[in-house]
């Protein structure tokens, strides 16, 4: 399995900014391989509209989506959903003063 860098900088535990895993898609796998985004897709049995929103931020990664990723060699489908779940606790993170809770008094 031939792992883009993303998937080889996230194994090895040194990716200390959380970043959208579409972006690194893009970058790490697509461009790196010379693919379009066209051509990608149709590697990956989705529509050029899925991945196009994927790699500019616009939806998250899917399990369904990790696994087509993993399926063509592109890192481990957990890799990248861990990735995603991430990214979304960080993204949460920044409103999280926003958020009230209402804990249920201890009885006695």
């Amino acid at each position: 399995m031939v792992l883009c860098e993303a998937q080889s900088l996230l194994l090895k535990g040194s990716m200390k900014k959380s970043v959208h895993p579409g972006s690194l898609v893009r970058e790490d796998c697509i461009n790196e391989l010379g693919l379009t985004i066209t051509t990608a897709a149709e590697q990956l049995g989705v529509t050029r509209q899925t991945l196009s929103n994927l790699t500019n931020e616009k939806i998250s990664l899917t399990p369904e989506m990790s696994i087509r990723l993993e399926k063509l060699g592109w890192g481990r489908a957990g890799s990248w959903i861990r990735m995603q779940a991430n990214y979304d606790l960080a993204q949460a993170r920044l409103t999280e003063d926003e958020i009230t809770v209402y804990p249920q008094a201890a009885s006695n």
